[in-house]
């Protein structure tokens, strides 16, 4: 009821609109207040009203509507005092109800609508979208129509009429329904549809359209097995209940998937409508020549109807300006690709290339996939690209290749789609591609790219000395543009000037030559324009790994303040020696980046580079240690952690904390694998343990395990034996969040051994617990009460109160698995009330999750839907998606014990949305079982039983190993 009356206060501006239910049970409202309409018959007269907006009613044909064929013997006279009490009831808008003729009629005014009508508006709205062919527009109207619903419509009224008009508007709504979801699905919106289908076939199991959709989503989701099962279950229940074979729509599907026709594509949960990103960057005003090159790859890249992909590589030496030719051309035909254009710059020229998954990752987000959506494996997410990119019109702008291996999985293998591809190699292993070979310029086309960057008035009185500018340069664009750049800034020089610096050979790399040296010397001239402290931050930024660097981290690593690094970066981003990702985010071209760390080798004493990348890692290790302080109040870690020179940021709440945490994440882990060495093992393994909510978000628990692996490689090298300590609590966690649970209880046990060895009581505590969770896992209940007790016994002699809280919550799991229902609900309501208090709201998820856990194993199912519930919304906030999935599955389980099949299965599908791509196969395989079992109880037996099998595979793969979660 809130809801429709905060949708109507939204369009009435918060006014006092006066506001009419029929969509669920028949109210009325003036502004937030509730009006008294009376009695069921009463309020069967104004819901006949209102259903007549505008229209006369006569007097019989209410007595009709309220009593049918047997109405009382003073009928007309009670209808009569209906209406009257009905303006009464009105007060100032009693005028809306007039009589007319032996009858009534109710014409709402300005100030006056019923949810019927703004239904009926939105829906009208959605038909003008769908004929314009703007099917996002179309869905998000629909969604707003079926917002209106509150339940059954005229819920309690009596009569003929009522049920008739009940029956209409349901019918309406599942009209509807059909509609918005066929749309959810076309716009690859599966895993949303199938757990919201699932729902409807359960509530409505004749209803085909129903079933037809779900066949359909599964398939196109990959689960073909599902789908063909549930049609043999709608035959079955058709022939069963009707005596009818299924209609020829849900048998032509059939056919379809059994053909083939529906073929698989990873599911994109898309609640918004699809993005068209133009990612290509700025073109350059004073793009010079190259015209012929310009015109041919315009004609192959437009040259894409009817054809199943064009796709053009551009190649030749470093600065030659196989990015700017390509983006130019980009710009020139991006008219031709109007669904979007994509850019990704791959690092080919450097050490470590980058990987096309996290390319892949990176356009699925910009074209709208949730992070949640998007798979792990590379050969899914290229599925899953080239599918959203089917019936749509994109360029990709493939920038600095390594070799065609690194390409093909970009591609996006669609017809009208294109792809431009530059590479220092040429790919003539790329199959179907259009080649480019791309030399320097012509000395006449060097010489006038030049003269349009320095000025004409300046250069023509000295061409020739221009003209040995440009061949100094080894007619190079980019080498070019610095020179050029660098004249125009100076206004004191002349061209002459600069040429004689240029012919110095002491200036330029001894090893001057064609390739990539004669780049390097390009690089070396802008360098050697720089001002001492612009160079230093040049060499010493290029020393740090990771896709780019913040304002606040860069100043770490200068040792200077924000102020004055922004200064020195900007001033690097002018001369193009630094690019600017986005406000207050820096990063280098790869080939910049080498060319600054070969100069940070021969500049840079030892110890100055070694302290530069030291203040890099305090400045993270204490910055994520605030975060982490932040959303674990109560946590000792970080007294425990490796003392650091230089402080890190502050954050004025924990939600600025955490999305520092989660923006800098790649940094973060980049500087782990760059420092996992040395005098900085202690440090790296601590920076793992604080940013710990990466690893339980599901989302990078799996980047956690190789470092920590070479972390703990390391320490055992070096004899570090906290570090050993501390890798192997890392690694317990990762594993555990993957489902390994016997490799997650080897590395709690090696940690516990440790940490007893050198005194670490936080490790103590951690390696216990971690020992406890997963011997419980592993259905060793008896050694991890024994566990955990141990772990209370280290958290509370280290006064760590998260630890302790975590400790109890899952003490009162095992008590509730093994039958002490009562001590477990006490346990776990003690951890609620200690974390309320605390104020520590992911502490609280957890809390309330174990106690909805152990709830539900007390049969106390309603509380424990409860609990669940504000769980799964605090995870949800707290960016937990791993989390969010296990009490969505729980939820699903609580659902399936009180006989809520269709409720189980709903929640059972929203848990393998969010393990979709995280959390290993365990998880998938608890939420397939859980679904399997729901489907059975809901008739379908055949749909179950494709889930369990599937699920049974994944146990038998040797990837899950435990009972539940």
């Amino acid at each position: 009821m809130a809801g429709r009356r905060e949708v109507m206060a939204t369009r009435d501006g918060g006014g006092e609109l006066l506001y009419f239910g029929l969509l669920g049970p028949l109210a009325a409202w003036r502004g937030a207040t509730p009006i008294n309409v009376g009695p069921p018959q009463q309020r069967t007269v104004l819901a006949a009203l209102l259903i007549g907006s505008g229209h006369h009613a006569t007097t019989h044909e209410l007595v009709d509507a309220i009593w049918g064929e047997d109405p009382p013997r003073d009928a007309v006279g009670t209808v009569r005092t209906y209406v009257s009490r009905l303006r009464k009831a009105l007060g100032p808008d009693a005028d809306l109800i007039t009589g007319q003729a032996g009858g009534y009629v109710l014409r709402p005014g300005a100030g006056a609508v019923s949810d019927a009508a703004v239904a009926e508006q939105a829906v009208a709205h959605a038909d003008s979208a769908t004929q314009r062919g703007d099917a996002a527009s179309t869905r998000a109207l629909l969604r707003e129509a079926l917002a209106l619903w509150d339940g059954e419509p005229l819920a309690g009224l009596p009569g003929a009429f009522a049920e008739t008009e009940r029956a209409r508007l349901t019918e309406w709504r599942l009209s509807l329904l059909e509609r918005r979801l066929a749309l959810d699905i076309e716009a690859h919106d599966y895993a949303d549809a199938i757990s919201e289908l699932t729902a409807l076939t359960a509530a409505y199991p004749l209803r085909e359209r129903f079933r037809e959709l779900l066949m359909l989503s599964l398939s196109r989701s990959g689960r073909q097995a599902e789908a063909l099962a549930v049609y043999t279950d709608s035959r079955r229940l058709l022939i069963d209940e009707l005596g009818v074979e299924p209609g020829p729509k849900l048998a032509d599907l059939q056919q379809r998937i059994l053909r083939g026709g529906e073929q698989p594509v990873a599911p994109v949960a898309t609640t918004t409508p699809r993005l068209s990103p133009a990612q290509l960057p700025a073109r350059l005003a004073d793009f010079t020549g190259r015209d012929a090159f310009v015109d041919e790859l315009g004609k192959q890249l437009e040259q894409t109807s009817g054809m199943v992909m064009a796709v053009s590589s551009v190649s030749g030496i470093g600065g030659v300006g196989k990015t700017t030719l390509a983006v130019h051309v980009g710009h020139a035909v991006r008219e031709s690709f109007p669904d979007g254009q994509l850019y990704a710059d791959l690092q080919g020229a450097g050490a470590s290339p980058a990987e096309p998954a996290a390319v892949l990752g990176s356009f699925l987000r910009s074209l709208g996939t949730p992070d949640a959506e998007i798979p792990e494996p590379l050969e899914e997410r290229a599925a899953l690209f080239r599918s959203m990119l089917a019936g749509r019109r994109v360029l990709a702008l493939l920038d600095n290749a390594r070799d065609a291996a690194q390409v093909r999985p970009l591609l996006p293998g669609t017809e009208g789609c294109a792809a431009v591809i530059t590479s220092r190699a040429r790919m003539t292993d790329l199959a179907g591609a259009h080649h480019v070979d791309l030399d320097v310029m012509a000395p006449d086309e060097a010489l006038l790219l030049f003269t349009r960057i320095v000025g004409a008035h300046r250069v023509t009185p000295e061409r020739d000395a221009a003209m040995d500018v440009v061949a100094a340069c080894g007619f190079l664009p980019l080498a070019i543009r610095i020179a050029a750049s660098r004249l125009a800034a100076r206004r004191t020089w002349t061209v002459a000037v600069l040429a004689r610096k240029l012919s110095d050979e002491h200036r330029r790399l001894d090893e001057l030559r064609v390739g990539d040296l004669a780049v390097k010397a390009t690089f070396e001239l802008g360098y050697g324009q720089l001002e001492p402290e612009q160079a230093r931050a040049f060499r010493l930024l290029g020393l740090i790994d990771g896709p780019d660097v913040s304002l606040s981290a860069a100043a770490a690593v200068l040792d200077r303040t924000e102020d004055d690094t922004e200064e020195l970066l900007e001033d690097l981003v002018d001369t193009s020696l630094l690019e600017s990702a986005a406000p207050g985010r820096y990063r280098y071209h790869d080939l910049l980046r080498l060319f600054a760390r070969t100069c940070a080798d021969r500049e840079e004493p030892s110890a100055d580079r070694d302290a530069a990348q030291s203040r890099l890692l305090d400045f993270y290790l204490a910055t994520a240690a605030r975060v982490y302080e932040l959303g674990r109040p109560g946590d000792t870690l970080i007294r425990h952690l490796s003392p650091v020179t230089r402080a890190g940021l502050d954050f004025e709440s924990r939600e600025a904390a955490q999305n520092w945490l989660f923006s800098e994440a790649e940094c973060l882990l980049a500087a782990v694998r760059q420092f996992a060495h040395g005098d900085s093992l202690p440090r790296t393994v601590d920076l793992l343990l604080t940013a710990k909510d990466l690893a339980e978000s599901g989302l990078y628990s799996p980047r956690f395990v190789p470092l920590a692996t070479a972390v703990l490689q390391a320490a055992e090298q070096s004899g570090d034996v906290r570090s050993q300590a501390r890798a192997h609590v890392v690694l317990s966690s990762a594993r555990q969040f993957t489902g390994r649970f016997e490799l997650s209880y080897e590395h709690a046990t090696d940690a516990h051994r440790l940490a007893d060895a050198c005194g670490d009581i936080w490790v103590t505590g951690e390696a216990a617990n971690d020992r406890g969770v997963t011997a419980s896992l592993l259905g060793r209940q008896e050694e991890a009460t024994d566990c955990l007790e141990q772990a209370l016994v280290a958290y509370r002699e280290d006064r760590n109160l998260d630890g302790e809280s975590c400790a109890l919550r899952n003490l009162a799991r095992i008590h509730g698995e093994t039958g002490s229902t009562t001590r477990a609900i006490e346990l776990a309501e003690q951890t609620v009330r200690l974390d309320d208090q605390a104020k520590a709201p992911l502490r609280l998820a957890s809390s309330r999750y174990s106690l909805g856990v152990v709830l539900n194993t007390a049969d106390r199912h309603l509380e424990a839907l409860t609990q669940l519930d504000a769980a799964a919304m605090l995870f949800r906030e707290n960016r937990m998606e791993l989390w969010e999935g296990l009490a969505y599955f729980r939820i699903a389980q609580v659902h399936l014990a009180v006989r809520a099949p269709a409720e189980s299965a709903a929640y059972a599908e929203k848990a393998l949305s969010r393990f979709r791509g995280i959390g290993g196969d365990w998880h998938r395989g608890s939420a397939l079982t859980v679904l399997g079992r729901a489907l059975g109880e809901l008739g379908q037996p055949d749909r179950a039983q494709a889930c369990l099998s599937e699920a049974r595979a994944l146990r038998e793969s040797g990837s899950t190993q435990a009972q539940q979660a």
